[in-house]
């Protein structure tokens, strides 16, 4: 007997992840209710993602759940935001059991770890795609915005920045590594992104302007450029690469793939100079690196401390480009 959509929701959805005290009424009923704290707004995210667009068809299910939020967590991040609550919107080409099951494990694996509650969604048939809807709340007035960085403000980034390309790249049989162990380090950086909540929530009050790399370092920090109506120059010798990255690709195709590859999840924020003694104590407390990569200048435009153009492919990914 196949698994009916409302079987499938009880089954795999109703009783799962973590439950707060927030949550007046969750899934069951025509909407969810929840209770935002007082002095708070409230933050909202949607992303979707489908196969063949945003991961490869023959992803694991396990690695599909856990990114389909981890992606919509990081947006939370660079709003300096807490994460409370999501949707989901679930369109399968059929209710495999199996494939569920993987799906839950890494999608509630991620929600119990930032303390997320899924209070509703949709069930479809049709291609693979996912929608995740987030929702958090940022006290009143401190969301960190993209269009707050100032000239002199210094540019930060966390993590490393170029592996979830790489990693793609990997997959897609476009690149190969001779050192297995690298190999599987970036693959996983594409598959399985983390979202820097806690450095988010650190520089909450501190940081001028944040957004979360999922377009390519150039890309996004020129978001916050356009924004904030300023340019700036960055050092190419201080972007933080990784030792898999920088053994596995040629230190030219290493450079392009941090600044214009896609789908890192780290964030890039600027902060004024009175403000960086801080740096060190939240790298320490998140587990995380966070790397000086330049300065926000008058002058419009993106380009490195020698004056060459940070080259960008786009301003972007594009889903409707020719």
């Amino acid at each position: 007997m196949s698994l009916g959509e409302f079987e499938l929701i009880k089954r795999f959805f109703a009783d799962a992840g973590p439950r707060c005290e927030d949550v007046a009424l969750g899934i069951g009923d025509d909407a969810a209710l929840v209770r935002v704290p007082d002095g708070t707004e409230l933050v909202v995210t949607v992303d979707t993602i489908v196969a063949g667009v945003h991961f490869p068809p023959d992803t694991s299910a396990q690695d599909i759940g856990y990114r389909a939020l981890a992606v919509n967590l990081s947006d939370i991040a660079a709003m300096g935001a807490m994460p409370a609550w999501a949707t989901l919107a679930l369109t399968l080409p059929a209710a495999d059991e199996r494939w569920l099951e993987g799906f839950c494990s890494g999608f509630f694996s991620l929600a119990r770890e930032h303390d997320v509650t899924l209070i509703g969604g949709d069930t479809t048939s049709g291609p693979l795609a996912i929608t995740v809807q987030i929702m958090g709340y940022v006290p009143a007035g401190k969301a960190i915005r993209r269009s707050g960085a100032r000239v002199g403000d210094s540019i930060f980034v966390s993590g490393h920045v170029g592996d979830a390309a790489a990693g793609l790249a990997l997959i897609e049989k476009r690149a190969e590594a001779a050192n297995a162990t690298h190999r599987d380090a970036l693959i996983a950086r594409f598959l399985t992104p983390e979202p820097r909540i806690g450095v988010g929530h650190a520089l909450r009050g501190h940081a001028s302007a944040m957004i979360d790399i999922s377009d390519g370092l150039g890309a996004d920090l020129a978001h916050i450029l356009e924004a904030s109506s300023v340019g700036a120059s960055i050092d190419a010798a201080r972007l933080p690469l990784s030792l898999a990255l920088t053994e596995t690709f040629a230190a030219e195709r290493a450079l392009d793939l941090a600044l214009r590859g896609g789908d890192d999840y780290e964030l890039c924020f600027t902060l004024p100079k009175e403000h960086e003694p801080l740096i060190p104590g939240i790298a320490a407390t998140a587990q995380c690196v966070l790397s000086r990569i330049g300065v926000i200048e008058s002058k419009p435009g993106l380009r490195f401390e020698d004056g060459r153009p940070v080259p960008l492919a786009q301003r972007g990914f594009d889903h409707f480009a020719s």
